[in-house]
């Protein structure tokens, strides 16, 4: 079926990578993408997280995110 859809630039971007990630086009990935989102989850299984490019996007925070920040979680993290 077509048609036109407006959606968040985050939302396409997402899709985009989906179809470049699984050599779909980018309606069949959109398609995908909402069959997923209609599945059940697992309770120990998070949402997945939006993406822009090839990041996550992660929830708004009340704080600035400072390089310390990053080295404290990435040396908790191991990287």
């Amino acid at each position: 079926m077509r048609t036109t859809l407006n959606i968040d630039e985050d939302a396409f971007l997402a899709a985009k990578e989906v179809a470049a990630r699984e050599r779909v086009s980018i309606g069949e990935a959109v398609s995908r993408l909402i069959r997923r989102g209609l599945a059940p989850h697992r309770v120990s299984e998070p949402p997945p997280q939006p993406l822009r490019g090839r990041f996550a996007l992660l929830p708004r925070r009340d704080e600035v995110i400072t390089a310390e920040h990053v080295r404290e979680i990435m040396e908790r993290e191991g990287i």
